[in-house]
């Protein structure tokens, strides 16, 4: 490669990726049931108001009501996907009063979804 350019150089022949002799070592994987963990986590982040309720808890803990009139949709609509992100272990809820306050269980996950947010808004 010519120096630092990271392009060859007239003399300087490629290696073809494709050559079937050429065989790319297996990356090691985790267990399968974390594997099957994960994809089940991102099936559970995968609907857009989703991740607007996992970006809305990134700031803190809410209650339904304050999460309906931040993202401008129906409470039963709020309530639906909230049932999705407790069953999947996104978020946990705790009564306070006469109210439930629903918070994130996990950093990771905002980091998860605002990497994702990030990448879908570059052009």
């Amino acid at each position: 490669m010519a120096s630092g350019s990271g392009h060859p150089t007239d003399h300087e022949s490629l290696v073809d990726v494709h050559d079937p002799g050429r065989h790319a070592a297996p990356v090691p994987l985790p267990p399968q049931r974390v594997v099957s963990a994960a994809g089940e986590l991102l099936r559970a982040l995968s609907a857009p108001l989703r991740i607007a309720i996992v970006l809305q808890l990134r700031e803190g803990p809410r209650c339904v009501h304050e999460l309906v009139d931040a993202l401008g949709v129906t409470q039963p609509l709020v309530s639906q996907h909230l049932r999705v992100l407790r069953s999947s272990k996104v978020v946990s809820a705790h009564r306070q009063g006469r109210e439930i306050r629903y918070e994130l269980l996990d950093d990771h996950l905002v980091h998860i979804v605002e990497a994702a947010v990030g990448h879908a808004g570059e052009e």
